[in-house]
């Protein structure tokens, strides 16, 4: 662990805040508090100004790599490569360093830099780099409490060579994560001690890029995750294969499942579209019934969110939809006026687009499925010359977006 004197800040608007580790508004983890890339926000613009809302800072020295952030109390949490090792940065609610902690090794494949964003619970962090370093931290200091590695100690295996990438979740006494493979498909670890507490051992599959959720079907409470060759539910107490739905997936399988009413929704790109499954509880068996598959929602990497009966994402090559949920039908897409592929994030009524490429443009728009109602955009300064594939995090009225080295903030609560 290591402090962080290159990372430079500049202060457009002082914010304030005390130093705490919860403050029952977070944005813990990746697509926030609930996993579904819905922000708890109120109270927030409903219009832009014609060049954008305001900027209240932005800090650099956070490293290469394409993680968003997670917001927990005072603290700020993100990860990046450097020259010789991927570290987790914690900086305050000012944009300023308080510190970094090695993960492992930097890199990748073309694209090197982190994939994953860090998972804040109390006073710890969890975080997991490309490489299958699996570490616990002291959310105050950075102090590293256990370590593990996914790869050598769990026989992870992954569908294919861009590394892990998920999003970490914790659930009560556990930490639940990925490796992949003939040991496991998903892994419960005691978050405490690292100690394993259960590993899958009738859902096999390889790893994909998805996050682990936590959902309730059926009455019964059960963690959903989404392979290259299936989407299952897993038993809570000890992993055990509820219901398994096979879907073949091509080359990287991204997108974090949605959950409604005992259905199961996925998407994924490379052409394959999205799916939809009826899960049912008969006794103590469940069984999955596809209800629909189609290309309408070909999803690479942007994620998707549900907001009320609709799903709004972006599809590769056709743009930016609605689509309502039970029966797959296009209610609505709009290619000329919204910008390219992209990611997505729900807060106060409206819709948060960024485009990956070009000028990073981001739009809000209504979350509405009568029309494609555009209520402010702005091109984000300070580009890369790398796709900006960072989600939008909104908390605590601000608006965080990440671009490899540079992180900027937004304050988008009304006046």
């Amino acid at each position: 662990m290591s402090r962080s004197p290159s990372l430079t800040v500049f202060v457009v608007l002082s914010l304030t805040a005390s130093i705490h580790l919860s403050n029952g508004a977070d944005w813990p983890q990746f697509r926030g508090p609930n996993r579904d890339g819905h922000s708890p926000d109120t109270g927030l613009l409903s219009e832009w100004p014609s060049d954008g809302p305001p900027l209240a800072w932005k800090a650099t020295g956070i490293g290469h790599g394409y993680s968003t952030v997670s917001v927990a109390g005072s603290r700020i949490f993100t990860m990046g490569d450097g020259p010789d090792t991927s570290s987790v940065y914690a900086l305050d609610m000012n944009g300023k360093p308080l510190w970094s902690a090695s993960i492992g090794k930097p890199g990748g494949d073309t694209k090197p830099g982190t994939r994953s964003t860090p998972t804040v619970d109390g006073d710890s962090v969890y975080a997991i780099g490309t490489f299958g370093d699996l570490i616990c931290l002291e959310a105050a200091t950075g102090k590293e409490r256990w370590r593990k590695n996914v790869n050598r100690d769990f026989g992870g295996r992954m569908m294919s060579g861009w590394g892990n990438s998920e999003g970490l979740l914790v659930d009560g006494d556990k930490l639940l994560c990925t490796p992949g493979g003939s040991q496991g498909t998903v892994l419960a670890l005691n978050k405490k001690n690292g100690d394993v507490i259960w590993q899958s051992k009738d859902f096999k599959d390889s790893a994909a890029y998805s996050s682990i959720i936590k959902a309730e079907i059926s009455g019964v409470k059960q963690y959903i995750q989404l392979t290259g060759a299936s989407v299952a539910g897993l038993a809570i107490d000890d992993g055990r294969l509820l219901w398994r739905a096979p879907r073949r997936g091509q080359t990287a399988v991204v997108p974090t499942p949605i959950v409604h009413d005992n259905y199961v929704y996925v998407a994924s790109g490379y052409g394959v579209g999205c799916n939809l499954f009826k899960i049912t509880k008969s006794g103590n068996e469940f069984t999955a019934e596809q209800v629909y598959e189609n290309k309408d929602m070909v999803n690479h990497h942007g994620g998707v969110v549900l907001v009320g009966d609709y799903i709004y994402g972006n599809s590769d090559r056709r743009g930016w939809l609605c689509q309502e949920l039970k029966t797959g039908n296009v209610v609505w897409e709009e290619k000329q006026k919204l910008p390219g592929k992209g990611s997505i994030t729900y807060a106060d009524g409206h819709l948060y687009l960024r485009a990956e490429g070009g000028k990073g443009t981001v739009v809000l728009i209504e979350a509405s499925p009568k029309a494609f109602i555009e209520k402010g955009r702005f091109d984000q300064p300070e580009r890369s010359h790398e796709n900006s594939w960072a989600h939008p995090v909104i908390i605590g009225g601000k608006l965080y977006l990440r671009d490899q080295d540079v992180l900027l903030c937004y304050d988008v609560k009304k006046k």
